[in-house]
């Protein structure tokens, strides 16, 4: 019996031959992966939206600050009407799945409506859908040379520049994302 290993708390990088234009270029965080499938956001694809005109939707008072000017991302094409929120510290947040000691994804309205006040997590990245996998589907792609995966970096997640992500998360790999293919070769 192969042991599978699971990828939570992971990026997966898409292979520069991955066309799909809902992961071309993308990063995917892995909130979620196990024997029942995987869940994760997509960190590089803002929409024509940011947060404050997100919290103004959702009829909340806002401040003015800096983080309620952040874009908000396409998380994935799946449940691309609901919000998520990748961030840290933990907090708590009334729907939350712990990821690690640090970093979360909540789920509930309270969260967005603490950020609108200036009383949200440090550092969060807010999206609306995510990224889906069956069991075991993710396992096919992998093997199919469709995806890198690596260590996440919340440096990469919430400081780096939405468009310089895709290389940052394969530069932790010690990989130039634009010097490599996506055919799998054969010995």
């Amino acid at each position: 019996m192969v042991k599978t290993e699971f990828l939570t708390n992971q990026f997966l990088i898409a292979m520069p031959n991955l066309m799909d234009p809902n992961f071309f270029h993308s990063v995917t965080y892995i909130c979620e992966h196990n024997e029942k499938g995987a869940m994760g956001i997509v960190i590089n694809q803002p929409v024509n939206l940011t947060l404050s005109e997100l919290a103004h939707q959702m009829q909340l008072t806002c401040i003015d600050s800096i983080q309620m000017e952040q874009p908000v991302f396409r998380g994935g094409p799946v449940e691309t009407e609901r919000g998520f929120v990748l961030h840290q510290p933990m907090g708590q947040w009334q729907s939350t799945l712990n990821i690690t000691d640090q970093l979360g994804i909540s789920t509930s309205t309270d969260i967005i409506a603490a950020l609108a006040v200036g009383d949200g997590p440090a550092q969060c990245l807010v999206a609306l859908g995510y990224a889906g996998w069956g069991a075991g589907q993710l396992e096919r792609e992998m093997v199919a040379n469709t995806w890198l995966s690596g260590p996440a970096d919340t440096h990469v997640i919430f400081n780096t520049d939405t468009e310089h992500r895709w290389e940052a998360a394969a530069n932790l790999l010690g990989v130039n994302i634009h010097h490599i293919s996506g055919d799998a070769g054969h010995a």
